[in-house]
């Protein structure tokens, strides 16, 4: 029973070469796959990382031309500037004597805006903080001692 597992005859020395070389080749491809993914993946993140640099240095330039643009607006209307540019268009500065006031009918005038809300006296004898966060621990424990005692009673 035993000898019928056993093989026949030996493999000729070729095929076991040959099946060795297989074994070896196989291993061989398996560690060159793995290399090309290691690679493959290394070479996105560093195209991601040099798109993100690129990006970083764009958006510094536009930070840039921004503070110079606000820049270039500040001076374009300060009161110097507007003044010379009134003058080059013939307008003259407003005598305080020549201004004509126009009464209109109904109108009120600005109103002034309630931002925060009208303080009550009654409201300000109330705490904000609760007796009971304003309470020692030690206070708090001599209480709650002083009802237990007195319920059991």
């Amino acid at each position: 029973m035993k000898n019928r597992f056993i093989q026949a005859y030996n493999q000729a020395p070729w095929r076991t070469q040959l099946q060795w070389i297989g074994f070896f080749l196989l291993g061989l491809v398996v560690i060159v796959l793995v290399a090309g993914l290691y690679l493959s993946i290394t070479a996105q993140a560093t195209s991601a990382g040099v798109a993100i640099k690129n990006l970083e240095v764009e958006r510094e330039n536009l930070d840039r031309q921004i503070a110079d643009l606000k820049t270039q607006y500040a001076i374009l209307t300060s009161a110097k500037v507007m003044r010379e540019r009134a003058e080059a268009m013939g307008y003259e500065p407003a005598d305080p004597s020549d201004a004509v006031f126009v009464v209109v009918p109904g109108y009120t005038g600005r109103q002034p805006e309630i931002v925060a809300l009208p303080v009550n006296l009654d409201d300000q004898s109330k705490s904000l903080i609760d007796s009971s966060y304003r309470q020692s621990l030690w206070e708090w424990l001599f209480q709650s001692t002083s009802r237990l005692i007195q319920t059991r009673r």
